[in-house]
């Protein structure tokens, strides 16, 4: 499985005025946008880290999915969530001939935590021997973070500010996430039930 973004979110649906008021940043000054790309990269890697932990895509983008054969022919879960539609789902050969599977013969189920892609029929088409097939779709809470539930956007925040403040340190754990963070995407995480082994 290999899932690859295909649009990036543009710095317009990242809410820098607002981290910069969080942050208290100065205003009025000539050099007022001087820090604008560093926080913008810390609001994407704010972004990023949220939905590494929550398998939810914040904002709304293009995915590509390539299996080389399905999960489960008759319900594939898709890595992501939200998913708001299968824009195409194509089967590629051996030697890279892609035919565009007919929308008619599969379908998305929503679902805020496991979202499928099921066959209208039995089974979703047959993964052509030694080929793939790509799974094309579009997945977000919306356009900018105003869209998403307010403790995923304030987790953002949080996690941007926590960036700018320890920009320098190089000390810390990896994997460091502030307990404040931690708690607004709890309820986002995907629940694992099981015994230890």
């Amino acid at each position: 499985m290999m899932l690859v973004e295909e649009t990036t979110i543009p710095d317009a649906a990242l809410p820098l005025d607002v981290l910069k008021r969080h942050l208290r940043l100065g205003t009025g000054f000539a050099e007022d946008d001087l820090q604008d790309p560093v926080l913008i990269a810390f609001l994407r890697a704010a972004v990023s880290a949220i939905e590494v932990r929550t398998g939810k895509a914040l904002i709304s983008r293009g995915f590509l999915l390539t299996l080389t054969a399905w999960g489960d022919p008759s319900a594939q879960v898709l890595p992501l969530a939200p998913v708001t539609a299968i824009t195409e789902v194509a089967l590629v050969d051996r030697l890279g001939v892609s035919q565009v599977v007919d929308p008619a013969h599969y379908w998305l189920e929503r679902d805020a935590s496991a979202p499928r892609l099921l066959p209208t029929g039995t089974a979703l088409p047959q993964v052509p021997t030694a080929g793939a097939v790509e799974v094309r779709f579009e997945a977000g809470f919306g356009a900018d973070l105003g869209d998403l539930p307010a403790d995923l956007a304030q987790a953002v925040l949080l996690l941007a500010a926590h960036y700018h403040e320890y920009r320098d340190e190089t000390a810390l754990a990896q994997g460091c996430m502030p307990f404040g963070v931690s708690s607004l995407i709890a309820r986002y995480q995907p629940m694992r039930i099981g015994f230890a082994s």
